[in-house]
């Protein structure tokens, strides 16, 4: 393949048109910003979102769809998940049939409750093989060339290992998947988590505590990505356990900083209004308990979060509230 499209200019869209530059001849990047995107073509840096860390020569840097997606040989979606649906709508026009596309967007449409890859089906139709990407990655060490491995989920095994294939290099390590929903719950959910574990540590509450959330966690999205029919080896794996600690305990992770500040006293606006970065925990946590409620799947750490987020409850009580819950074996909460 000679010409990568990554759709998305924010920190981790930069990082992965890094990161994958040296596999292809040509890259694309597009950034919704016409200035944004005219600043990185000329200074060769993301100074809003990644900072220090020269874009190398061979990315072209647009705020145009046409000229991004013209004559690529693959496609990868990199925006938040609340634009996802228009964003793909008006690439569609330019995208060639057959060419593969590729979401790494981590997190789920309000409203419909779908996730992207499912956006994508009703949007792209059957013209262009879909894969998902996810794994416990930050952007900055994924920009800086550190080693990480993820996951390449598709319902077609030759598409997942096409992505494989075109995306693995000597730092950036791709598994193969034929499980896209639990690739994208697995890659969703944690988000939601990981502000709980943010609150966690704001409180001050300890190891024990953070150690508990993330291994309740862990089984409160493995009930959920089941129940939607994943497999459960795959929430036990890179985008599921691996992204889940990852963005539980690194201080690099948005959503877990979203909970450190809440724990502080900061009221969501303030936080939210304080970065250009997004936390896809914010808006993910609301559909995630949508989701559970439409499924009858029990996720008590996920509404404690929503809770905290919409309805005015503080992390301290959502905590409490947690602790409290009727007590039951372990086993049983695997079915509930």
């Amino acid at each position: 393949m000679k010409k990568l499209t990554v759709i998305g200019g924010g920190s981790w869209g930069t990082a992965l048109a890094l990161a994958l530059a040296p596999r292809f001849e040509n890259v694309s990047l597009w950034v919704f910003e016409p200035h944004l995107a005219a600043d990185l073509q000329a200074t060769r840096q993301n100074d809003v979102f990644l900072p220090g860390i020269r874009i190398p020569d061979n990315i072209a840097v647009t705020s145009d769809l046409e000229t991004a997606v013209r004559a690529t040989d693959i496609a990868l979606g990199v925006m938040p998940s609340h634009v996802a649906r228009s964003v793909y709508k008006n690439v569609q026009p330019f995208l060639a049939p057959g060419v593969p596309v590729v979401s790494a967007t981590k997190g789920l449409e309000g409203g419909s409750l779908l996730r992207i890859s499912q956006v994508m089906e009703e949007v792209l139709g059957a013209a262009n093989p879909i894969a998902v990407l996810s794994g416990p990655s930050f952007a900055k060490e994924v920009a800086a060339g550190s080693p990480t491995a993820v996951v390449a989920a598709s319902k077609e095994d030759a598409v997942a290992e096409l992505v494989q294939a075109a995306f693995s290099g000597p730092t950036f390590r791709v598994y193969a998947s034929d499980d896209p929903t639990g690739v994208e719950i697995g890659g969703a959910l944690k988000n939601v988590i990981a502000i709980g574990a943010g609150m966690c540590d704001g409180l001050g509450l300890g190891h024990n505590a953070l150690a508990a959330l993330i291994t309740r966690g862990l089984a409160e999205l493995t009930r959920l990505a089941t129940t939607l029919g994943a497999k459960r080896d795959t929430l036990s794996g890179l985008a599921g356990l691996g992204d889940l600690v990852l963005t539980c305990t690194g201080d690099l992770s948005r959503n877990r900083q979203v909970g450190l500040k809440l724990a502080s006293g900061l009221g969501l606006g303030q936080i939210t209004s304080g970065t250009p970065m997004v936390a896809e925990g914010v808006k993910t946590t609301a559909v995630v308990v949508d989701l559970a409620s439409r499924f009858g799947v029990e996720m008590p750490i996920s509404q404690e979060v929503h809770a905290v987020l919409n309805l005015g409850r503080s992390p301290g009580e959502a905590i409490e509230r947690l602790m409290t819950r009727t007590l039951r074996r372990e086993s049983e909460m695997e079915k509930r």
